[in-house]
């Protein structure tokens, strides 16, 4: 039994990583994942990626941190603390809106910052995951799930017809930069 977990088929040229991959779907061989150095248009499409739920969750943020805020200033300026200016009624909503749109946009940014780490698994001081390191500077890699796939040489074979420089068998899932 082999001890292979990944088959990263390493390509110079993101035109022939694009023909590996239909090469690769048109044999029902499943891709675990695609590593580039640069956006590759159209590449989310191909590998049938879904579309991201940030957005939900930037709009959650924003809105408890906007109703957070909105309820802190009534409390403050209109219960504990009612002042009288000007023969202003305490409740002026119009006075409540700078205050309550920062706060509303400091929320969403701060959520999403830590959402963005939480999904990422990038939190600071951790060191990155990847599967080549030279996919972060001018590689592209398709990286293949190893186990109970068809067999280790087809997709070489495949990969290799594709016009993949170098095929590698990963033992283990990630290369650590140490």
């Amino acid at each position: 039994m082999s001890s292979t977990k990944y088959i990263l088929g390493v390509f110079d040229d993101p035109d022939e990583m694009m023909h590996g991959i239909d090469k690769l779907q048109k044999n029902s061989v499943p891709i675990y994942d695609v590593y580039t150095p640069m956006p590759i248009h159209g590449i989310e499409a191909k590998l049938n990626v879904k579309d991201s739920r940030l957005g939900y969750a930037a709009f959650m943020f924003g809105c408890l941190g906007g109703s957070i805020m909105f309820t802190m200033v009534y409390y403050m300026l209109v219960h504990d603390w009612p002042m009288n200016i000007g023969g202003k009624n305490a409740f002026a909503i119009p006075d409540f809106v700078p205050v309550t749109f920062e706060w509303t946009i400091l929320w969403t940014s701060f959520g999403m910052t830590f959402t963005f780490f939480f999904a990422t698994h990038l939190f600071p001081g951790r060191t990155p995951r990847v599967m080549d390191l030279r996919a972060t500077d001018d590689k592209f890699v398709i990286a293949i799930d190893a186990k109970g796939n068809i067999p280790h040489d087809d997709i070489t074979n495949l990969l290799k017809e594709a016009g993949a420089t170098e095929v590698k068998h990963n033992t283990r899932k990630y290369v650590s930069y140490e």
